[in-house]
């Protein structure tokens, strides 16, 4: 399927703090931010887009303070084609910006009510004004996936030109599925030497795989948000993408995947979203099993039924006795439970299954 095989290692830009903050409902107060910053910087992500400077003086003090820390992550703010946006992030110290493009016609003409030729001139007047205060900038294409791509691939070779090394395509409403998503990234590796950050969301719950599929077909960089938050039905979830890479791809794994757990459920308490329980890698109940034939073969071996490893992300399998459970879990229980003759009925039923 591949026809451009990536043999970079995968970069994390974890956009939690921006992204995930504009979940609806969402609000990370600077504890939080501080709180989770920490965390994704232990875990080896390598870049945290912690916020949008513009939206208020708290967020440009929150992000002054977040570069203060030192974090061994790079911190990037994120910000329109705006001036404006440009000098707060100038505020906060941050070196690092990452400016958002309109890029699709709806978003040109719709949106914005200007043309393409506007668009590509005002990029450039951005691009020169940020360099002009020696900042290291990325550039985003919102909307790439319905945007025309001829157009597009003039626009990231415009910006290429200017000295841009990173570009975003960002898959803004979710109409990619793994093979269209493999066919473009795959075209725009052919067409521009930029780094490519695929931003992936999940409306069709489609986004881990299509930033799977970007990154075998050449993406280097991968938005993430943990436990997947973000606009509508959120973003590719890092919890998902991190696991998917090591167990189905092989990928060398260079992030402490045993934090992935305490960072999910400090998100989930910041962003007050409870976690599904079947929610992949970090739901409480995707490591419990209660079917009879699952739980005969987990105690034999727990490869049998468990591909993936609890241990890996510091969790653990749990036997749960429910209308399917058979004689394997039920001796399990009672074993573990230290049944004694005490409690004759229960004894002699685990004696009798021994």
């Amino acid at each position: 399927m591949f026809n451009n095989i990536n043999n970079n290692e995968i970069k994390i830009i974890d956009t939690t703090l921006r992204d995930g903050e504009q979940t609806s409902g969402v609000v990370f107060f600077k504890k939080d931010k501080i709180k989770i910053a920490k965390e994704l910087d232990k875990l080896g992500v390598e870049i945290i887009e912690a916020g949008i400077p513009i939206v208020s003086k708290d967020e440009i003090d929150i992000l002054q303070t977040l570069n203060k820390m030192k974090l061994n992550s790079e911190l990037l703010t994120w910000n329109r084609l705006k001036k404006e946006d440009i000098l707060a992030s100038l505020e906060t110290g941050i070196k690092n910006i990452h400016i958002s493009v309109p890029i699709s016609d709806i978003h040109i003409y719709k949106k914005l009510k200007k043309n393409r030729n506007w668009i590509l001139i005002e990029t450039k007047k951005m691009i020169e004004f940020a360099k002009s205060y020696n900042l290291n900038i990325s550039i985003g294409a919102e909307d790439a996936s319905r945007a025309d791509e001829k157009f597009l691939i003039k626009f990231y070779k415009l910006v290429e030109k200017l000295g841009i090394k990173r570009v975003r395509y960002a898959d803004t409403l979710s109409v990619l599925n793994p093979i269209t998503t493999n066919k473009i990234i795959t075209k725009l590796k052919n067409e521009i030497s930029c780094d490519i950050d695929f931003h992936g969301h999940n409306d069709f719950g489609m986004a881990t795989a299509n930033a799977f599929v970007a990154y075998k077909s050449g993406a280097k960089f991968i938005s993430t948000c943990v436990n997947g938050i973000g606009e509508r039905a959120g973003n590719t979830a890092l919890e998902e993408i991190l696991l998917s890479l090591k167990y189905l791809d092989n990928e060398k794994d260079n992030y402490k995947l045993n934090r992935l757990y305490n960072l999910s459920k400090i998100v989930e308490k910041s962003s007050k979203i409870k976690i599904a329980e079947n929610k992949p890698v970090v739901g409480e109940r995707v490591f419990s099993h209660e079917s009879g034939i699952h739980v005969d073969g987990l105690l034999k071996a727990k490869e049998i039924y468990q591909f993936l490893n609890p241990n890996d992300i510091n969790r653990k399998n749990k036997i749960l006795l429910g209308k399917f459970s058979g004689k394997s879990a039920l001796k399990y229980f009672l074993d573990s439970s230290n049944i004694n003759k005490c409690n004759s009925s229960f004894y002699n039923l685990a004696k009798e299954l021994s």
